[in-house]
C-alpha cells in the first residue's frame, strides 16, 4: 500500500499502520493491475506530452465499426430504448449469439443457455467465480493471456501452468493437459487463436481437449475472442462437439471480431445451471449491458459478415509485413501467428550479458528510447518475449520495424 494513502487510513479512522495494512481484502492482494492496461495509460502519458508513438501495446482493431452496427445504435437512441433489460439480455439479442455461433460453429444451444455481457472478460470472470471455489486446481497454457491467471486467483482458485515449447509453435495438446490434471483440477482455460502467441489449437487436438474434459468431470472453458481470426483454414470451436457440451463454456466477444471494443460486447454460451449462475452474479454488479449495444450486436451478429472477412484479410497482409520486419532484426526470432492480430518475438539475445536485465526492462526502454510501445512477456508468463499487436495501419508497422531496428542495432 502506498504510505500516504496508509497513512491517510490511520488518521481518519485513527489506526496504527499495520492496521491499515489489513483495510483491504486478500483476494485483493491476489490479483495485479493488468499489464496491458499499465502499458496504456504510459503511453497515452507520453502522447499527452507530444511524444509520436508507434502504439504496438492494446491489442484493438484499427478499424472504425462498420457503418451498419453504428446506425443501429443510433436508431436505438433514437427510439427511446434505453432502459434497463433482463439481465442476461434481451431474447433477441442471446438468439443472435446462439444462431450466429451455429451457423458459423455447428453448436446447439439455445438462448436461454446464453447470457450476454459487458465485454468478453466479464463473462470469463463470471463463468471463474461461479465454478471455481478454493483450492481448486484450473489448467492455463503458457504463455497465457494477461487476466487468466488474476482472475482464477481472485476466486481462490490454483493455476496450474501448462508450459509449452516454442519450437512446436506453443501446441497444447491434450496428452500435454492431461499428465497435469489431480483429483482437484475442476477446470481448464484455453485460448485459441492465443493472445499473445497467435497459436491456435489444431482441431484434432481440441477435439481430444474437449471428449477428455468432457469423460473426466472437468469444465472445459473456452475463449474464442478471436475465433473469427484464424489464417490456417476454416475456424473451429469446441462447441462443435455437442455431445460434450455439459462440461463446456464458450465465451466470446464481439470486441476484435466486429472493431467494438469500447463497446463491450460480449457472451458466454453454456449449460442452463451455469448461465444461471452467471445471471445470479451479474444481477449482483453490472445488471444488464447497455440496452443500445445489444440493438448494435444484433445488428453486427445478424448483418453481412462481408465486413469480418474484410478485416480478417488485412489482418492477415499484417501479419505477414511485420514478420518479414522482424526477420530483418538480428538476434530477434519469431514463431509465425497462426491467428489473432500479435507476434510474441523472443529477445533472448538481448538480455543480460550486460545489456538488459528483463524483457519488462526491454519494453521500458524501447519505449522511451524508440518511442515503441510493447508488452513484455513477464506479462503473460514468459520471460524472454514481447508481445506486438499488428492491429495498426501499415505504415505504423513499416516505421515501427524502422525504430526497433535501429534501437536493436545499438544494442548489438
Amino acid at each position: 500500500m502506498p504510505l500516504g494513502l496508509a497513512r491517510y487510513l490511520c488518521q481518519t479512522r485513527n489506526m496504527t499502520p499495520s492496521a491499515a495494512q489489513k483495510v483491504f481484502a486478500d483476494r485483493v492482494s491476489r490479483i495485479e493491475i493488468s499489464a496491458t492496461m499499465a502499458v496504456t495509460a504510459e503511453a497515452a502519458r507520453l502522447r499527452s506530452q507530444g511524444v509520436s508513438l508507434v502504439d504496438y501495446g492494446a491489442g484493438e482493431p484499427h478499424f472504425a465499426t462498420p457503418r451498419h452496427i453504428k446506425d443501429a445504435a443510433i436508431a436505438a437512441i433514437e427510439a427511446n430504448f434505453t432502459r434497463y433489460t433482463a439481465v442476461s439480455g434481451i431474447p433477441e439479442v442471446r438468439k443472435a449469439v446462439v444462431d450466429r455461433h451455429a451457423a458459423d460453429f455447428g453448436s446447439s444451444y439455445t438462448p436461454e443457455e446464453a447470457i450476454f455481457t459487458t465485454g468478453g472478460k466479464l463473462a470469463l470472470f463470471q463463468a471463474v467465480q461461479v465454478l471455481v471455489d478454493h483450492g481448486d486446481e484450473v489448467v492455463l497454457p503458457v504463455p497465457y493471456w494477461v487476466s487468466f491467471k488474476d482472475i482464477i486467483q481472485y476466486a481462490g482458485g490454483k493455476p496450474v501452468y501448462l508450459q509449452t515449447d516454442e519450437g512446436e509453435n506453443f501446441r497444447v495438446t491434450a496428452a500435454a493437459i492431461e499428465r497435469l490434471l489431480t483429483p482437484r483440477t475442476k477446470a481448464i482455460i484455453l485460448n485459441s487463436p492465443s493472445n499473445p502467441s497467435g497459436a491456435v489449437i489444431a482441431p484434432a487436438d481440441l477435439e481430444k481437449i474437449v471428449r477428455m474434459a468432457h469423460a473426466r468431470g472437468i469444465y472445459l472453458l473456452l475463449d474464442e475472442c478471436y475465433a473469427y481470426l484464424q489464417y490456417t483454414g476454416a475456424s473451429i470451436s469446441g462447441g462443435s462437439f455437442t455431445d460434450c457440451k455439459e462440461h463446456l463454456v464458450i465465451l466470446g466477444s464481439l470486441s476484435k471480431t466486429y472493431a467494438m471494443t469500447g463497446w463491450r460486447a460480449g457472451f458466454a454460451l453454456a449449460p442452463k445451471p451455469i448461465i444461471q449462475a452467471m445471471s445470479k452474479l451479474q444481477s449482483q454488479n453490472t445488471s444488464s449491458t447497455a440496452a443500445i449495444v445489444q440493438k448494435a450486436s444484433i445488428a453486427a451478429l445478424t448483418g453481412s459478415q462481408d465486413c469480418v472477412a474484410e478485416m480478417r484479410n488485412d489482418y492477415l497482409s499484417l501479419r505477414d509485413q511485420i514478420l518479414a520486419g522482424l526477420k530483418e532484426i538480428p538476434g530477434l526470432t519469431c514463431t509465425t501467428p497462426e491467428g489473432a492480430f500479435y507476434v510474441y518475438p523472443n529477445v533472448s539475445s538481448f538480455l543480460g550479458k550486460g545489456k538488459i536485465g528483463t524483457a519488462a526492462e526491454l519494453a521500458t526502454r524501447l519505449l522511451h528510447e524508440a518511442n515503441v510501445v510493447v508488452v513484455p512477456g513477464e506479462a503473460f508468463g514468459t520471460a524472454e518475449h514481447v508481445r506486438l499487436s499488428y492491429a495498426v495501419s501499415h505504415a505504423d508497422v513499416t516505421e515501427g520495424i524502422r525504430r526497433m531496428r535501429t534501437f536493436f542495432a545499438k544494442l548489438s
